[in-house]
């Protein structure tokens, strides 16, 4: 186990003898959780014991399934930037988080997990209930460990907690042997300030700030691509700064989405596969591409050997491990992002880019008249899920967290939600998990209680985790529902119809009664199909005070576009 490093030496600890399973719930409340999602089990039975104790300090929400609690720990974090937490028994109840904390690590959500184990001596004895969830895990977290004794327990939670939340955040898991629960030892704890060969946040050097600084003053076509890594790193404000300052049109990566507001005059539409027209074009047309805080995921590039060859790169990362991963950078600025925006904000000239803003606009007018004005303002009979998302900006000005699941909502969430405040978009991008939605909106809502939450789901997704509605009847938890029924798994059936000649295999859904099992869980809930009835809907799902299920049965067979096909260049997008 590495060395943590000595703080306060001098302090006086307090001690106390209590059990391992009370220290788990002490160690909680040292780092200030208030929040636990999860479900018990006979290896983590005596924990949920102690929680017993502690209720008027700690709340515990039980999910309908693990997968639920990491997810909803998952939508708390994204809101509110703490560290969601989860825990699970043993067995099943552990490899039921792995889903969970597989999105977390690709998406750097801070979250602890807690997981029981058999007790010490039946490790590696196929005991009841036992699996390695230590060697399941460890290449989806960001570190993980295995306690079996009792006096390991401050340390490894006061590190696990840092190592989450620090640097690019993720998931940690902590795995206890049910003796540690039960034995006791002297209880003191200490915070976690460092671990040796553990550098969160590079240190920015001075020279790669000038390098990029007279790349971006001299650029005639600059365009830049925030990501995550803006919200992650409280950047927002310095992002804007400079985008103001050098007049550099700006385009969103799905998890950058809402670091800046969707209605900036430089806020261009997103990049990706189903991003918008001028942005992906013109990125083989800029001649410095800057990138902050993103990874360039292959669903932004499509193909590698033809993305942004003209350009200069420059890389705003604080992950070393991602520079020159997937894209090469001419040069890379390590650090936080909020710190590295700062520093290169003064040696920023200011300047303007008309014509070649113009050129985003000129591109947006064809998208639009092909394809947006379709979406948002139809006129075929179906309703399309651009024109619900619609209705739901202007009911909730624009202000609401919007929670999408994966698939063609998602994208059209992406694409036609409004946002005026950061950390307002959360969905599962890297991993592109079905059934994230309903959970992680759970946890958002708790997370952000003074805010408008609506969850955008689709029909397949929604079935995924739909027991989760339990949650939502037992603690009467205000979270709006929208489910978009097309009765198809509708990305796939899309891919099904450009790229396998209309053969529809396994993507056609024979759904239930929807609104009757949300109302079977006592929450409000009507369908509508019809367009006329799609206003007034809304406005009264966003009125009404506690939670409700919308379903919206929108056209079978729409397609999101434009689309860039897998494999192919950002130059090759389609818009039909």
């Amino acid at each position: 186990m590495e060395t943590l490093k000595a703080k306060n030496k001098e302090t006086k600890k307090t001690t106390m003898k209590i059990s391992g399973a009370e220290a788990i719930i002490h160690c909680l409340l040292e780092e200030g959780v208030d929040l636990i999602y999860g479900y018990p089990g006979g290896a983590i039975m005596p924990v949920y014991d102690e929680l017993y104790k502690f209720q008027d300090k700690l709340t515990h929400i039980l999910a309908r399934h693990e997968q639920g609690a990491t997810h909803a720990a998952q939508g708390y974090a994204r809101v509110t930037g703490k560290v969601g937490v989860a825990m699970a028994t043993s067995g099943p109840g552990a490899t039921n988080l792995v889903t969970g904390i597989a999105d977390a690590q690709i998406d750097s959500t801070p979250m602890v997990c807690v997981t029981g184990q058999v007790f010490r001596h039946l490790l590696g004895s196929d005991a009841f209930q036992e699996t390695d969830i230590i060697g399941i895990s460890t290449p989806v977290t960001k570190w993980n460990y295995q306690i079996t004794k009792a006096s390991e327990i401050p340390e490894i939670m006061a590190k696990a907690f840092y190592l989450a939340r620090s640097g690019r955040p993720g998931p940690v898991l902590v795995d206890i042997t049910k003796n540690a629960q039960l034995e006791e030892f002297e209880f003191s704890y200490e915070k976690c300030t460092g671990v040796r060969s553990y550098n969160p946040v590079p240190k920015p050097k001075l020279d790669a700030i000038d390098a990029a600084a007279e790349l971006i003053n001299n650029a005639k076509k600059p365009f830049i691509v925030f990501g995550q890594g803006v919200i992650l790193g409280k950047a927002e404000a310095e992002l804007k700064a400079l985008v103001e300052k050098a007049g550099i049109p700006a385009a969103w990566t799905i998890l950058g989405l809402s670091a800046m507001d969707t209605d900036h005059p430089l806020n261009v539409g997103m990049v990706g596969m189903h991003g918008n027209y001028g942005p992906n074009v013109l990125t083989n047309e800029c001649d410095v591409l800057v990138a902050i805080g993103m990874r360039f995921d292959d669903r932004v590039t499509g193909r590698l050997d033809d993305y942004a060859k003209q350009a200069k790169v420059i890389h705003f990362e604080i992950d070393p491990a991602e520079i020159n991963k997937n894209v090469m950078s001419d040069v890379a600025v390590l650090g936080d992002s909020k710190k590295t925006l700062e520093l290169i904000l003064p040696k920023i000239k200011e300047n303007k880019h008309d014509a070649w803003h113009n050129e985003f606009k000129e591109k947006y007018k064809v998208e639009f008249d092909q394809v947006i004005n379709d979406q948002l303002n139809p006129t075929k009979e179906g309703l399309t899920m651009g024109e619900v998302l619609k209705e739901i900006n202007i009911a909730s000005e624009n202000k609401a967290v919007i929670v999408s699941d994966v698939g063609q909502h998602q994208m059209f969430a992406c694409r036609y939600a409004k946002f005026n405040q950061s950390k307002s978009n959360i969905t599962s991008g890297g991993l592109g998990t079905m059934g994230f939605a309903l959970p992680a909106a759970i946890g958002a809502k708790m997370g952000a209680m003074d805010r408008e939450v609506v969850a955008i789901i689709g029909d397949g997704g929604y079935q995924m985790t739909i027991q989760e509605l339990g949650v939502i009847n037992q603690h009467n938890v205000p979270v709006k529902i929208v489910v978009l029924n097309n009765e198809h798994l509708g990305m796939v059936r899309q891919w099904q119809e450009l790229f396998f000649d209309k053969r529809y295999a396994s993507t056609v859904m024979t759904n239930p009664d929807f609104v009757k099992i949300a109302e079977g869980y006592h929450i409000k809930a009507t369908r509508i199909s019809k367009r006329e009835n799609l206003k007034a809907a809304i406005e009264e799902m966003i009125a009404f005070k506690g939670p409700y299920f919308l379903e919206v049965c929108v056209e079978k067979e729409d397609n999101v576009f434009p689309m860039i096909p897998s494999g192919a260049s950002v130059s090759e997008i389609r818009l039909k």
